[in-house]
């Protein structure tokens, strides 16, 4: 591992240099790969798998959309697609890459094709972390571990495709083999990370939810929509307000950001924007701590898990949640951004 660090603190990660392709075909040789749901992360990590060269089956019911996708994306059935309860037979590594739902209604038929030896691989700690609201509780005979992309399974293909990959981290929750480390760095290898630092499986599932609902997605509508009232409130128009509010920081000042840091992004911004942002940041800061530490220790207590298991099982989470994207996708702030993005050059 390497020592990296990280804004004064020192920490270990795991590079490809380190842990080389050759070296995690080598840990995995003997390893069938079964990727059981094909739907978020399961295509991306899957076909980065198939494509570094190990050994992968996916498991998906049969007459569902996504096992139309497998089988569009060059899966064949029999060969390398399988319903669920044979591909979890066949694997000795199960990547158990259903929705947090999923997998709890799948639990009670998954568990027994986990016999002595296997792997149960995760993207995300939700279930066992939460394992009193879940049920998912595995046996002490096979290794339990995890590698969370940073990212979705859509970026991590596009990335890998392009020759790069996303920042990982892995866990270990339970080492029944003696291999469970050296398999899942060497899955975290396969599926395409840039590099894997190390958590346990509750910090993952704590910060996850807590970005997810902060600054990865919630936080950051938010405080779209609220800088696009404003403008609007004042007479600005559509375009103008979407313009200043998204357009701009998701074409020009993101990339600046991924590319160097918000400091070098500051630097390359005109001297007005730089004081003004300056200025005005620690007040933006000081107004959402409190949110963001409220939002923690909901995420802490299990209250945003409990939530999400009561709303995702319902029957009709499907139409209730198409009925908030719709109102989403609706507004007139991102009807406005879809005008927007079709005058893009080159679209």
């Amino acid at each position: 591992m390497a020592t990296i660090n990280f804004g004064g603190v020192q920490e270990e990660v795991v590079t490809r240099e380190e842990f080389p392709m050759e070296k995690a075909r080598e840990v995995l040789k003997d390893e069938v790969i079964a990727v059981i749901g094909y739907g978020v992360q399961g295509p991306g990590q899957a076909l980065n798998l198939k494509d570094n060269g190990f050994n992968v089956i996916v498991g998906q019911r049969k007459n569902s959309k996504t096992w139309d996708k497998a089988v569009a994306d060059g899966w064949v059935p029999g060969q390398t697609l399988f319903e669920i309860e044979e591909a979890a037979q066949k694997g000795t590594i199960i990547q158990f890459l259903l929705s947090d739902a999923g997998q709890i209604t799948l639990w009670p038929t998954l568990k027994q094709y986990l016999t002595p030896g296997k792997a149960l691989y995760f993207s995300h700690g939700f279930g066992i972390t939460y394992k009193e609201q879940t049920g998912i509780i595995p046996a002490a005979d096979i290794d339990v571990i995890l590698v969370a992309p940073k990212g979705s399974g859509t970026s991590l293909r596009r990335l890998f495709l392009a020759g790069q990959g996303l920042n990982s981290s892995f866990a270990i929750f339970q080492d029944a083999t003696g291999k469970a480390r050296q398999r899942a760095i060497a899955l975290g290898i396969g599926v395409g990370s840039g590099y894997l630092f190390e958590t346990d499986f509750k910090k993952e599932v704590f910060s996850d939810l807590t970005g997810e609902r902060g600054s990865l997605m919630g936080a950051i509508q938010g405080i779209f929509a609220a800088q696009y009232q404003t403008l609007r409130s004042n007479g600005h128009s559509p375009s103008e307000a979407f313009n200043e509010t998204v357009e701009e920081l998701t074409q020009s000042l993101m990339p600046l950001v991924a590319e160097n840091g918000m400091d070098w992004m500051y630097a390359n911004c005109s001297t007005t924007a730089q004081r003004g942002a300056l200025d005005w940041w620690k007040k933006f800061k000081e107004a959402t701590q409190p949110v963001f530490d409220e939002l923690y220790a909901s995420v802490a207590a299990g209250k945003e898990a409990a939530r999400s298991i009561a709303s995702n099982s319902t029957a009709d989470y499907r139409e209730k949640l198409d009925a908030e994207l719709k109102e989403l996708r609706e507004s007139e702030m991102w009807q406005a951004g879809a005008a927007v993005r079709k005058l893009r050059p080159g679209k």
